[in-house]
């Protein structure tokens, strides 16, 4: 009898460990980097919750004062992959602020001792204002680049290309740094150590075709993500940070190499004209990556015919005209894609959340859907100019409810 318990023991073991199912193996990953199995495990339950690991700063908490609800809401669901939990959109001088990073890395360590697989992702946004010039640069950064090390600070000026393009894009003295500057160069590298030491595990770098704008062989890109990865290796958690951006083109491959790890898209979702304030997925909208994802040799060694990658519900603001069809562009009856969905009825909200989730399984094995946790909105609300998944009760009463959707989909 001891003999065939130990038999069946030594079985499911083998099993478990030959299925990569065992919680150690299921979300490791190490220098040597992530096997797709790991990184599917993380996109399958990654969800968008922005601002996350700084929500207690004074001017935030004014605005959300229920924190601790998405805390709960994360721990409820499972969720793994934390999306562009901290960033800035210009108000650059409070990434050199210490209560900004030590709020955002307490916060990190607290979730750890809850969950040590959880992963939060950084921004590196394509975006710079003048408020740069009020951060200082490191040292280190000056010494890992072999700089001669100066008393300054970042410089608006010298990371704007020579060419004005994109210059004042967002608005005036708001621009896309260009890559092929040093300067750039130097402020990506500072942002990626920066959220390094704080505990992030991950980068978004944003629109990478706008900020590489004057790097057509993608050699710019390609040296400051190797710098960023030789830092991650002496420093990282796991001495490994998992890239992405969003990729128009399908992929950011040099030489057969893909520089990121997974691609990342907005859901691109088209109108149904037929049915007022309907939408749908469908390949070949706009510029949707549906079955366009590259292959590539991945950073981490092993090969594909189409990188892994997540769609998202994006936010970009709204048309001229809302509550109308527009086929011909990226808005959904007028509205970007998370005030589209915050717009309707809370039965719809969860029904289509289950409608893209299972259509991106039927169309694509290599998609992913990012789940909506928390994104700006830009319609009229009642819930802080922001949409969020939680369950709405006193504990959060701006809630939209998706929150138990979510988990149903992930612990079927």
């Amino acid at each position: 009898m001891k003999a065939k318990l130990l038999l069946t023991f030594l079985l499911f073991a083998s099993l478990t460990v030959s299925t990569g199912q065992n919680k150690g193996e299921k979300y490791r990953f190490d220098q040597s980097g992530i096997s797709r199995e790991v990184l599917e495990n993380y996109l399958e339950k990654s969800i968008t919750m922005v601002y996350f690991l700084s929500p207690e700063i004074p001017e935030a908490k004014r605005i959300y004062p229920y924190p601790d609800d998405d805390v709960r809401m994360l721990k409820n669901i499972g969720a793994k992959f934390i999306g562009r939990s901290i960033y800035r959109w210009g108000g650059e001088s409070r990434i050199g602020d210490a209560d900004f990073l030590n709020t955002a890395a307490e916060k990190i360590k607290m979730m750890h001792e809850y969950d040590p697989d959880m992963v939060f992702q950084a921004c590196l946004f394509e975006i710079i204002t003048l408020d740069v010039n009020n951060v200082s640069v490191p040292e280190w950064v000056f010494r890992d680049f072999g700089l001669p090390v100066e008393n300054r600070t970042f410089s608006y000026e010298k990371m704007l290309a020579d060419n004005g393009k994109f210059v004042n894009h967002w608005r005036e003295n708001s621009s896309v740094p260009d890559i092929s500057q040093l300067e750039t160069q130097l402020w990506f590298y500072f942002l990626a150590g920066t959220y390094i030491n704080i505990g992030c595990e991950a980068f978004h770098i944003g629109q990478v075709e706008l900020i590489g704008m004057n790097d057509p062989d993608r050699s710019h890109w390609t040296s400051i993500i190797a710098k960023m990865r030789e830092y991650a290796a002496k420093h990282a958690r796991r001495r490994w940070v998992i890239i992405d951006a969003h990729v128009p083109y399908g992929g950011m491959v040099k030489d057969g190499v893909s520089l990121l790890d997974f691609n990342s898209f907005p859901l691109r979702i088209k109108e149904i004209p037929e049915q007022p304030y309907h939408g749908k997925l469908e390949v070949n909208y706009l510029d949707g990556i549906y079955r366009k994802s590259k292959g590539c040799i991945t950073p981490s060694g092993w090969s594909c015919e189409h990188l892994p990658y997540l769609v998202e519900f994006d936010n970009f603001g709204k048309s001229r005209e809302t509550n109308v069809p527009t086929l011909d562009n990226h808005f959904i009856w007028g509205w970007d894609e998370i005030s589209w969905l915050s717009l309707q009825p809370e039965d719809y909200r969860n029904g289509f959340i289950k409608y893209v989730y299972q259509w991106i399984k039927d169309t694509d094995a290599d998609g992913h859907l990012e789940m909506p946790g928390c994104r700006m909105i830009t319609c009229p609300n009642e819930s802080s100019g922001s949409y969020r998944a939680n369950t709405r009760s006193d504990a959060c009463p701006i809630g939209y409810s998706q929150e138990e959707t979510i988990k149903a989909l992930w612990n079927p």
